[in-house]
């Protein structure tokens, strides 16, 4: 599948990142909107069909430029889960009313628009009584999850009012390869291999019982892909994750094997202001079913492919 022109917001980040080094291989032209409040630059890749906008979405001017020359939209940017819980004026201008803004550029702006993509998250899920937990479900404890799960309906909005082409993908704790300890929210993964690197103990909040759904970052691209062109997904919501529960304690032993220790300095810390949630594990049949995507990768294969990459091992 060819793409015709793209925007990409938040391509800066983590996931995003990764995003373009597939769409830049794919697309005719890739657009760039990232703030850099904690996205990286060095992160996008060079490419001669990729233009970088330093800038907010919720820019309307610079928009009203963009849109009109796009066909597919991956709506990546947001305040992060820490940044919402410090900051809820700005969570809700960004996440909750930038998400609006963008919907409704689009719909102004974009004629030939083919998807419209909104990366939400797990966290709408909170502390879930439903194990592996399915679209469904929702609980709203934070203001992260409350903005961005407002935007879904908004997405829905536009959906069964304007016709427009979205899909909503709920991401379950993306790790791999890209991953910078630098962003000040980042996976614990790659808090966990900073810490050995640096030969500092790991640091775990809580008892460390608590579980996550790690999703491996090629799989959540292949996942992004592989949804935004299938006319199956156009109006729905989706998991993307593994259905698997990891106990951050196993996760941690695992990246400490990894890195051919047997033992390694841990220290328990209590739980913070955001750490609401003690199981998650995300049901991801209904991706399975419409569009036959599932996740490749245990989770001792990606963080072994993480490990090599954070060696200098170069892509993977």
């Amino acid at each position: 599948m060819k793409y015709g022109n793209v925007l990409v917001t938040g391509g800066a980040g983590f996931l995003g990142s990764q995003l373009l080094q597939r769409l830049v291989t794919k697309a005719k032209h890739v657009y760039v909107i990232d703030d850099l409040s904690t996205g990286n630059r060095a992160s996008l890749p060079k490419a001669a069909n990729l233009t970088f906008y330093e800038d907010s979405i919720t820019n309307e001017k610079l928009l009203e430029t963009v849109l009109p020359k796009v066909e597919w939209i991956f709506h990546l940017a947001c305040r992060n889960l820490v940044l919402s819980a410090q900051d809820l004026r700005s969570d809700l201008d960004v996440n909750l009313l930038g998400g609006f803004l963008l919907l409704q550029k689009a719909k102004d702006y974009c004629p030939n628009l083919k998807r419209f993509v909104y990366t939400s998250t797990a966290s709408v899920y909170g502390n879930a009584s439903t194990i592996p937990t399915p679209e469904s479900y929702y609980r709203i404890t934070l203001p992260y999850s409350a903005s961005k799960f407002s935007a879904e309906h908004y997405c829905q909005v536009f959906y069964h009012m304007y016709n427009l082409p979205v899909t909503i993908l709920r991401f379950s704790n993306v790790y791999g390869p890209g991953q910078l300890s630098s962003n000040p929210y980042c996976g614990v993964i790659a808090k966990f291999f900073e810490a050995i690197m640096s030969g500092d103990p790991i640091i775990i909040y809580d008892d460390g019982t608590q579980t996550r759904d790690f999703t491996f970052v090629e799989d959540a691209i292949d996942a992004v892909i592989a949804a935004s062109t299938h006319p199956t997904t156009v109006g729905k919501v989706y998991n993307i994750g593994t259905g698997t529960e990891t106990r951050i304690n196993q996760l941690a032993d695992t990246v400490i094997q990894i890195m051919g220790y047997k033992a390694y300095p841990t220290r328990f810390l209590p739980g913070r202001e955001v750490d609401k949630v003690y199981r998650r594990a995300v049901d991801p049949t209904a991706l399975q079913t419409d569009i036959a995507w599932s996740a490749r990768y245990s989770i001792q294969e990606g963080i072994a492919k993480t490990y090599h990459w954070l060696k200098g091992g170069g892509s993977v």
